[in-house]
């Protein structure tokens, strides 16, 4: 039985906006500014209308749960999300009901420790060759260069694949896409993504070149007999029986799983890279952990455990900058969030940028503090206080690939290098479909000493085929 909101008369603040666009305007001008104002000035529920479309930012963790989890039936995703069908078609990102239930059961394996254990020779091995053509007082675009790293390790661990001669190609892609959804996460209730502008011209342009990757992947697997234990293999597989639509489901996968497995994870890495080349205490502490755990060899998956600063500088990085900035899902009937009434059609917004810099629970929000992660702090955080990967049933099936990929690549580089932002270089998030820096990330490559008793490959992790 839904909310009757037919007899609520309580409803939430709404900031004064404009007559003919509500809110929308400020919103695409300064998203994360005018969040955190909106939850600052006006509390925990705010209303807002952007043109005729009504919606909700919701900022307190015990409010998050109810959308994300107890009442997550009752929601679906929003707008602005469902618009990258464009782009990601009915993958795993988009698709709802009983095709997204059944394909995250299939999925779900492919990321369990015991699988991602397996993956972690393909995570240190791009790592160590993307960083093995830098040299000593080199200027770096770390963006780049950790979008090409990222890239190496989704598609060999989950595809078998290869795409390190194009790196290039795929990054200038996902960037045209990126360019078109900042426009559209304000102006999609406006253009059709079909209207011939520039901007989406070159999206699709840019898809096709994505499509083109993909199907060359899934070509080079075909040859080799389509069969394997990986993700590829699965998706292959079970899209057989998938009444001519096989090709089709298949590629939204594929695509979803490029774009995703790879983009939130190299924004996250290139935060972390910017917060140690401001931050030289937590830098130095954090090259005191990785010379006693590891002594100048690379990471191994079981090195994890022996490693908990680098994890608390991940967390911190994910905390300031999380890559999933905001989370957006539509009432599909009326509701409630607390004591307010949601008709159906309304889209309930829930931005991690605004709550994990909320002082009520990070004393200090805006300081990059990693200490702050003891076990108590963790502990006694509320639930949605922190979810940089999402929460409920949608939670981000990649969360543990994505952390355990951050820890290898963090430890394999900062054993080699360190890095100072090039002079007069400008540092500014960028709320597309991830929280990228604006300006991309100019670094200056300082090579480090190895530490003593350096020698010795990875050991221990099961082989990639790439």
């Amino acid at each position: 039985m839904g909310f009757d909101v037919a007899t609520a008369t309580l409803s939430p603040p709404r900031p004064r906006g404009n007559l003919l666009t509500g809110h929308l305007a400020p919103m695409s001008r300064d998203p994360l500014g005018r969040l955190t104002g909106f939850a600052r000035e006006h509390g925990d529920v705010v209303g807002l209308r952007l043109l005729h479309l009504p919606a909700l930012l919701v900022s307190h963790p015990d409010l998050i749960a109810q959308v994300l989890v107890t009442r997550s039936a009752q929601f679906v995703k929003s707008m602005d999300l469902r618009s990258t069908r464009m782009v990601l078609g009915d993958g795993l990102l988009t698709s709802e009901g009983d095709q997204w239930r059944r394909w995250r059961r299939l999925m779900q394996p492919a990321f369990h420790q015991e699988c991602i254990a397996t993956y972690c020779r393909a995570m240190t091995a791009s790592a160590r060759e993307i960083s093995s053509r830098w040299r000593d007082g080199e200027t770096l675009e770390l963006r780049r260069e950790m979008t090409g790293l990222t890239l190496r390790s989704a598609t060999r661990a989950l595809f078998g694949a290869d795409v390190a001669d194009e790196e290039d190609r795929i990054g200038r892609a996902i960037d045209a896409l990126c360019r078109l959804f900042d426009l559209s996460s304000a102006w999609v209730y406006l253009l059709p993504n079909y209207l011939p502008t520039p901007t989406h011209l070159r999206a699709l342009a840019a898809i096709r070149r994505l499509d083109r990757v993909i199907a060359r992947i899934v070509t080079s697997r075909r040859a080799r007999g389509g069969a394997g234990d990986d993700l590829l293999g699965r998706i292959l597989e079970a899209a057989e029986g998938e009444n001519g639509r096989g090709s089709g489901i298949v590629r939204d996968q594929l695509m979803t799983l490029l774009i995703a497995g790879h983009e939130t994870t190299s924004a996250a890495l290139c935060w972390i890279w910017y917060l140690l080349s401001q931050h030289p205490e937590a830098e130095a502490q954090l090259h005191r952990e990785l010379e006693t755990a590891l002594g100048g060899r690379e990471a191994r998956f079981e090195d994890l455990a022996r490693l908990p600063y680098a994890g608390r500088v991940i967390d911190e990085a994910l905390r300031l900058y999380p890559p999933a900035w905001l989370v957006g899902r539509e009432a599909a009937e009326d509701t409630q969030i607390g004591d307010y009434p949601v008709r159906r059609g309304t889209t309930v917004y829930m931005s991690q940028w605004v709550v994990q810099r909320d002082a009520r629970f990070f004393p200090e929000p805006e300081r990059f503090h990693p200490d702050r992660w003891t076990q108590e702090f963790s502990r006694q955080l509320p639930a949605f206080a922190y979810f940089p990967f999402g929460g409920g049933p949608r939670v981000c099936i990649g969360a543990a690939f994505a952390h355990t990929e951050a820890v290898l690549a963090l430890a394999t580089i900062a054993q080699q290098y360190r890095f100072t932002l090039v002079p007069g270089a400008r540092v500014a998030p960028w709320p597309s479909v991830t929280l990228r820096p604006r300006h991309g990330l100019p670094v200056i490559a300082h090579r480090r000493e190895p530490a003593k008793g350096s020698g010795g490959q990875a050991a221990g992790c099961s082989p990639i085929t790439g």
